[in-house]
C-alpha cells in the first residue's frame, strides 16, 4: 500500500466507528466505516461506470473532473480516486460555462463528474454523470446498484488494497489543480501521490491532530486549503469535521463551542468579528485558530486576540506546495510573519541572479522538497521558467527572513509597482492605509503613467457608516510613507473583488480601473 493510500486511510480504519464527517444540514453522521465503504463503492463505480453510458472505464491516470457543491460524497470521491489510482480535478461550481470549456479542453477528462445544476459545456471523449449537493445522482445510482450488495468491510478493503496490485508509487499523479488565474492563462499543477502524503503527515504532526479533534470546515473541497490541508489533516489524525457547505458567520459561531479547530481565510475572520457571538464562551473549547491563502492585517490579528483570547496561527502555501511554512503550535507566533519552514522544506530568499541573500533583505522567495509539484499540466516550456537550473521553484512571492528564520511576504513580483524607477511593495501601502480610522479594506495596485511609468492606486473600503474621503487619507499617509509611496488616487469602493479564497483579485481591479485614470 502506498503512502497516500495508507495515511488517508491508516487511522480510520483503526477506529472505524469513530466520527468522520458530520453536517449541519440533518443528515446522519458519517463514521470512518461510512467514508471507507462509500469511497470504496465510487472507486468501483470509476472502473465501469463508462459501460452503461456508451464509453471506456476510468483506468489508473485518467483524469476525473468534478464541478460538483461540496458533500461528504465529494470527500468519499476523492478518496476513491486515490485508492484506484484515478486523478481527482476539482473545479469550483463558480466557474461559468465559457471558463469550464478552457479548462475541461485542456484536462482531456475521461468523465466529468457535476452538479446537476452545472452546465457542461459539450464535447468529445468524456461522459458525465450527476452528484447534488444532497447525496443523489447518477454517479450515487451507480455505485449502489454496482456494489452488488457488498458491505462487508474485509472485501471492500481487498479492493482498497489493489493499489498494490496496480504498482502506485509516490511519483504517480494524484490531483491536478488550476490555478486561480487572476494573472493570465490557468495552469493545471499536478500533485503527486508522495506530494500529498508528505504534507498531510507534516500538517497533521505540526498543528498536533489528534482523535478527539473537531474541525470546523468552511473551505471548498476544489481548493488545496479545504481538501488537501484541512480535510487530509483530519483524516490522518482520524478526527472529526463538520462540513459546513460555505462560509457563514452564525454557523460558524454555533459550531465553534463543539469544536477545537478552525482554518479559515481572513475575510473570514473579519466577518466574525462582526459577530457578537465571536467571543472568548465561543471558542473556549477550541484549541487552533489558522489563516491562510492571503496575508492577514495585524489589526484582525490583534482583534480576535482581543475578543477571543487566541493567537490566529498565520501560514503560507501554495496550489503547488501546499503548506511551506507556518508559525509555530507551541511556540512564538509572530504577527506579521507566516512561520518558518516546515520540516522537510527548503526555503531561501534571493536576489535577481538567485544568489541567497542575508537576513532582513527583501527577494524573491524559492523552496524545493518532497512537497513541491514536478511540474504544469502539458506545460513543459515552463519548467525552465519556474525553476532554477539547482531545482528550487520560484513561488513569486516577495519576502524576507528575519534572525531566527521567520518569513514574512511583502507581497508578489507580479503586483510589484515600479515608479519613477523605485520599487514600490502594495502590502507596506495597504498595511499603511488599514492604520487609519475606518478603513477597512483595501488594494494598491500599479496603472500605467507616462511619465512614472507606473503610477500608485488605491481602493479602500470604509467600516460601516463611514464617509472615506480620498484626499484625507493621502494626506494621512504622507506621514507614514515615503512621498512616492502615497497613492497618487485613491478610490472608494463599497468591496473589492474576490475569488473563491479570499484572495483579491487584482487583476480584475486594475482592469476596472483603467478606464477611470485621469
Amino acid at each position: 500500500m502506498d503512502a497516500l493510500t495508507r495515511l488517508l486511510f491508516g487511522a480510520g480504519r483503526a477506529c472505524p466507528d469513530a466520527v468522520a464527517v458530520m453536517t449541519p444540514a440533518g443528515r446522519p453522521a458519517w463514521t470512518y466505516a461510512d467514508l471507507d465503504a462509500a469511497s470504496a463503492r465510487l472507486a468501483r463505480a470509476l472502473a465501469w461506470v463508462g459501460d452503461g453510458i456508451g464509453g471506456e472505464d476510468v483506468g489508473v491516470g485518467d483524469r476525473v473532473v468534478v464541478v460538483a457543491e461540496k458533500s461528504p460524497e465529494v470527500l468519499a470521491l476523492h478518496l476513491a480516486c486515490v485508492r484506484a489510482g484515478v486523478v481527482f480535478v476539482p473545479l469550483s461550481t463558480a466557474y461559468p460555462p465559457a471558463e469550464l470549456a478552457g479548462l475541461f479542453q485542456d484536462a482531456e477528462p475521461a468523465l466529468v463528474v457535476a452538479d446537476p445544476c452545472v452546465v457542461v459545456p459539450p464535447g468529445a471523449g468524456y461522459r458525465v454523470v450527476t452528484l447534488d449537493a444532497d447525496g443523489g445522482g447518477s454517479l450515487i445510482d451507480a455505485a449502489a446498484q454496482g456494489a452488488g450488495g457488498l458491505t462487508d468491510a474485509s472485501v471492500l478493503h481487498q479492493d482498497l488494497d489493489a493499489g498494490d496490485a496496480q504498482h502506485l508509487s509516490d511519483d504517480d499523479p494524484a490531483a491536478m489543480l488550476y490555478t486561480s488565474g487572476t494573472t493570465g492563462r490557468p495552469k493545471g499543477v499536478v500533485l503527486s501521490r508522495g506530494n500529498l502524503a508528505v504534507n498531510a503527515e507534516t500538517l497533521a504532526r505540526a498543528w498536533g491532530f489528534r482523535p478527539g479533534d473537531v474541525l470546523v470546515h468552511v473551505l471548498p473541497l476544489s481548493h488545496t486549503h479545504g481538501l488537501f490541508v484541512a480535510a487530509h489533516a483530519t483524516l490522518v489524525a482520524g478526527a472529526s469535521m463538520l462540513l459546513l457547505p460555505r462560509f457563514d458567520a452564525a454557523q460558524v459561531v454555533v459550531a465553534l463551542p463543539r469544536a477545537t479547530v478552525l482554518m479559515g481565510v481572513p475575510t473570514h475572520y473579519t466577518r466574525l468579528l462582526e459577530h457578537p457571538g465571536f467571543d472568548r464562551a465561543a471558542t473556549a473549547g477550541m484549541r487552533l485558530l489558522t489563516s491562510g491563502s492571503a496575508p492577514m492585517a495585524r489589526q484582525t490579528h490583534m482583534a480576535v486576540r482581543e475578543r477571543t483570547g487566541h493567537t490566529v496561527l498565520e501560514r503560507y502555501g501554495m496550489t503547488e506546495t501546499s503548506i511551506l511554512t507556518a508559525n509555530p503550535l507551541d511556540g512564538e507566533r509572530r504577527i506579521g510573519t507566516v512561520g518558518p519552514p516546515l520540516p522537510g522544506v527548503g526555503l531561501r530568499v534571493v536576489d535577481d541572479g538567485d544568489a541567497v541573500l542575508t537576513a532582513g533583505e527583501v527577494g524573491g522567495v524559492q523552496v524545493r522538497g518532497p512537497n513541491v509539484f514536478a511540474g504544469y499540466w502539458r506545460r513543459p516550456e515552463l519548467r525552465e521558467v519556474e525553476f532554477t537550473p539547482d531545482g528550487w521553484f520560484r513561488t513569486g512571492d516577495v519576502g524576507r527572513l528575519d534572525a531566527d528564520g521567520y518569513l514574512e511576504i511583502i507581497g508578489r513580483d507580479k503586483d510589484l509597482v515600479i515608479t519613477g524607477g523605485l520599487n514600490v511593495y502594495p502590502k507596506q501601502v495597504e498595511q499603511a492605509l488599514l492604520d487609519l480610522d475606518a478603513v477597512a479594506d483595501c488594494a494598491v495596485v500599479g496603472l500605467p503613467d507616462a511619465d512614472l511609468g507606473e503610477r500608485v492606486v488605491a481602493v479602500v473600503v470604509g467600516e460601516p457608516g463611514a464617509r472615506l474621503d480620498p484626499d484625507a487619507l493621502r494626506a494621512a499617509l504622507r506621514d507614514r510613507l515615503a512621498g512616492y509611496k502615497v497613492p497618487k488616487q485613491v478610490f472608494v469602493a463599497e468591496a473589492l473583488p474576490r475569488n473563491t479564497m479570499g484572495k483579491i483579485e487584482k487583476a480584475r481591479l486594475r482592469d476596472s480601473l483603467l478606464g477611470q485614470i485621469r
